[in-house]
């Protein structure tokens, strides 16, 4: 009852974060613990992994897209070019805004991750969910099948980073917007001069086969 009282008492000292952050925040990591070790090791490590497995998925969406139209290939560019500004556009943000790690503020709550992120590397908004995010949106712009499968991997990469207690659940949310709204607005606005580009540099015999199955 007192670790509790002390805990609800730094939540509602959390300098430019909402109580309520603060308070789910508790209750998620204090629920991990709860889980299964099985369940904890797995999400441990599929917090980094998960963005892997979603990499992957892009990667096959890209090459299947060889088959595709010029415009679909065009925006498996523009959605590459979509994640690597949404990142960036995060890193900012989180550089500039120098919001504390929730498991700094509640540093006698024990995380899953083990060890807090370094002083430097802030919370908001979370750079894995925007890149799973970002990466959602990049897959399902190019194939629909593929992005319903890569969906919920996009959306438990980003709560894991809640579940192993090295961010706020509004650093999550946040991070997912930005990816999904960044890496469409880039890919859709850059469709039309992507689409003419490779239309052209599919006829290049090098560059060719990477862009289409069509000899």
């Amino acid at each position: 009852m007192g670790t509790e009282l002390q805990h609800a008492t730094a939540a509602d000292r959390i300098r430019n974060v909402p109580d309520v952050a603060g308070e789910w925040y508790v209750d998620v990591v204090t629920w991990a613990h709860t889980t299964p070790g099985l369940v904890q090791a797995f999400m441990k490590h599929f917090t980094e992994f998960g963005i892997v497995v979603l990499a992957a998925i892009w990667a096959l969406a890209w090459w299947r897209a060889r088959a595709a139209p010029a415009r679909t290939m065009a925006l498996a560019f523009g959605g590459a070019v979509g994640v690597v500004l949404s990142y960036g556009l995060s890193e900012w943000a989180k550089t500039y805004l120098d919001a504390e790690r929730p498991c700094r503020t509640f540093s006698d709550l024990s995380i899953i991750a083990g060890e807090c992120p370094p002083t430097g590397d802030w919370s908001f908004p979370s750079n894995h969910s925007t890149i799973a995010g970002a990466l959602l949106v990049a897959i399902l712009l190019v194939n629909r099948r593929l992005g319903l499968i890569a969906l919920p991997i996009a959306a438990l990469a980003a709560f894991s980073r809640v579940f192993v207690g090295v961010h706020y659940p509004h650093d999550v949310v946040a991070g997912l917007l930005l990816g999904v709204a960044g890496t469409a607005v880039v890919a859709l606005f850059s469709a039309g001069p992507l689409t003419t580009l490779v239309t052209s540099l599919r006829r290049h015999p090098r560059v060719g086969p990477l862009l289409s199955t069509i000899p």
